[in-house]
């Protein structure tokens, strides 16, 4: 009964929003391990069936809304991939000040069908990101998600499953960005470069971002699997390697006379110079311009990149470290809590939510195998009723014609047509008296019957028998295997279930225990459904089986008697009697 009880959510940020699930942003030790305060920061929060069931949200999600720890300040967010049927969704929040003093709480709304689209990427990148590309995009230029609008002026491939839903692959010719004035960059003013990169082949001067103006050079490669910033022909010392086909999270911030390389948000290397002013275009993954020679010369970075961010300030270490930590698969940022419903949901519904489609399947197929097993049971045990019933009363009536001719009950029409309709003895006596009126009807003397008569009429009466026992066991045999199937049906389920809970929380980067457990108990709610059919199923088989067997019993019995009676009244041993008397 607990387990039906409902769990009330007391404070409520909007009563249109049915639902809501806790949403907890730790920067500290056993988060993020930040190390410090990020500040104003986006934060992925990454959505897939080990932690949200997508029931009861819309299919785009147009009604998500995250709120603050007050349930009062409504946070701005943008929806990069939202996808119910592959049950994933990729989400920026906006949190004002990430800090690494104490976890942050956080609610996620949703459930409200009415809710207008509210995602918002100009809102939720502060207006010091002056260009941000999610890649996102199919077949068209990358767009800038901030109100800048400078987006890439050429296309490139699209590359699925990358470290933040999709990328794009760089090659031989570069993916080129606008010269716009908000990506102008004046001589040694603050500037930052963000990006996740993953190299296939490790080769030597590959490029992954380049800006000339004139003289001005900025270069961030990666040399033989190392990466450097370069400005002006001047280039950082080797710092932390890459590995290929690995993701890495690469980033350059200028802050005066000084610019650091960040690799995995850790700082691997420095560089004792301001930036140049730069205001013509940049180029991702190759050189626009190759010099005349070759040893100069900058070769194409052979690998795909994702989540590409400029700035016009120089970002907090922390907040680097953040985005390399917590958009990654193994994030630690942000966990995740139960559901709760506005008017309460028991945890049985909890249960139900986080059922995913193939679970659905299986609870249908028990559903409908419990549907036919206990209309069978129910069935058969009003006609077990009805037959017990039927046969008490004929054999009341034909007790009542001991001494009197056998066939006197029939001639009499004093059984009833409902007991003539339900009961087997009647059918077994009527039966045995159409016998013996065939045979007196062709002649035989039916006051001295033969033993080999008795035995014809005894066999026309095991036949009913027979055929009735056949018809009490119609549609038992779709019990014994009801319970036998069910439970290998909701093992199934259960199995499939708790595959793809590991399958979906290894794709989303996601080990705790708030993300398995609630697709764990969906999956063993597969099993608890396929043995909820086959108890009562067996309880009710064992039941029937044992009224079926007593039935039969009474037709055995009746059989004897009959042909016990028939022979001691009408048999050739009375007629044999009686001429001894004579």
């Amino acid at each position: 009964m607990s387990a039906l009880l409902p769990s009330l959510a007391h404070a409520w940020w909007q009563p249109d929003w049915a639902y809501r699930k806790p949403v907890t942003i730790d920067a500290g030790p056993q988060g993020g391990a930040l190390g410090g305060d990020a500040g104003r920061t986006p934060v992925l929060v990454r959505l897939h069936t080990g932690n949200f069931s997508f029931e009861g949200v819309s299919e785009t999600g147009a009604d998500l809304r995250f709120v603050a720890a007050d349930d009062k300040t409504v946070l701005n967010h943008q929806i990069e991939q939202f996808d119910p049927l592959l049950g994933m969704a990729l989400v920026w929040v906006d949190v004002p000040n990430l800090q690494a003093a104490a976890p942050q709480p956080i609610w996620m709304y949703y459930g409200n069908p009415k809710a207008p689209a509210s995602g918002n990427g100009q809102l939720s990148f502060d207006p010091n990101f002056t260009l941000v590309y999610h890649f996102a995009e199919t077949g068209a230029p990358a767009r800038d998600t901030t109100a800048y609008g400078n987006h890439a002026q050429s296309t490139a491939q699209p590359v699925e499953g990358t470290v933040i839903g999709r990328g794009a692959q760089l090659g031989n010719a570069p993916l080129m960005l606008p010269a716009s004035p908000s990506l102008a960059v004046p001589a040694g003013s603050a500037f930052t470069f963000s990006a996740w990169v993953r190299p296939d082949t490790l080769g030597p001067r590959q490029v992954v971002y380049l800006r000339r103006d004139g003289t001005g050079e900025l270069v961030v490669g990666i040399d033989q699997g190392v990466p450097f910033v370069q400005v002006n022909g001047q280039r950082s010392n080797p710092g932390q390697p890459v590995q290929a086909g690995q993701w890495s999270h690469l980033a350059v911030k200028a802050e005066g006379s000084t610019i650091a390389l960040m690799v995995g948000g850790r700082q691997a290397a420095t560089l004792a110079t301001p930036l140049p002013a730069l205001n013509t275009a940049a180029a991702l993954g190759a050189d626009t311009a190759p010099p005349a020679d070759p040893a100069q010369a900058w070769m194409p970075f052979a690998g795909a990149i994702d989540e590409l961010r400029l700035s016009k300030v120089a970002r907090p270490d922390a907040q680097l470290l953040a985005d390399a930590v917590s958009q990654g698969a193994d994030s630690r940022l942000t966990t995740f809590g139960p559901d709760e419903q506005q008017a309460g949901k028991s945890h049985f519904g909890f249960i139900l939510a986080a059922m995913p489609l193939d679970a659905w399947i299986v609870v249908a197929i028990l559903g409908v195998m419990m549907a036919m097993s206990w209309a069978i049971m129910i069935g058969k045990g009003r006609s077990y009723g009805a037959m017990d019933r039927a046969n008490a009363a004929f054999m009341g009536f034909f007790r009542e014609t001991a001494g009197a001719p056998l066939d006197s009950l029939a001639r009499s029409d004093k059984v009833p047509a409902g007991v003539k309709a339900d009961s087997p003895l009647w059918r077994l006596y009527e039966v045995a008296v159409e016998e013996m009126r065939r045979r007196h009807a062709r002649g035989y003397d039916m006051n001295s019957v033969s033993t080999a008569t008795i035995g014809a009429i005894r066999a026309a009466m095991d036949g009913v028998m027979v055929r009735e026992n056949e018809r009490m066991s119609k549609r038992m045999n779709w019990l014994s295997t009801t319970i036998e199937g069910a439970p290998y049906v909701g093992l199934f389920g259960t199995v499939i279930g708790i595959m793809l809970v590991f399958v979906v929380a290894a794709m989303a980067g996601a080990v705790d225990i708030n993300s398995v457990a609630p697709g764990m108990a969906a999956a063993l709610l597969c099993t608890a459904a396929g043995l909820g059919v086959a108890i009562p199923a067996l309880f009710g088989y064992n039941w029937l089986a044992s009224r079926s067997d007593a039935i039969g019993a009474d037709m055995a019995v009746f059989v004897d008697e009959f042909a016990t009676r028939l022979a001691e009244e009408q048999g050739e041993g009375r007629e044999i009697a009686r001429l001894r008397s004579a």
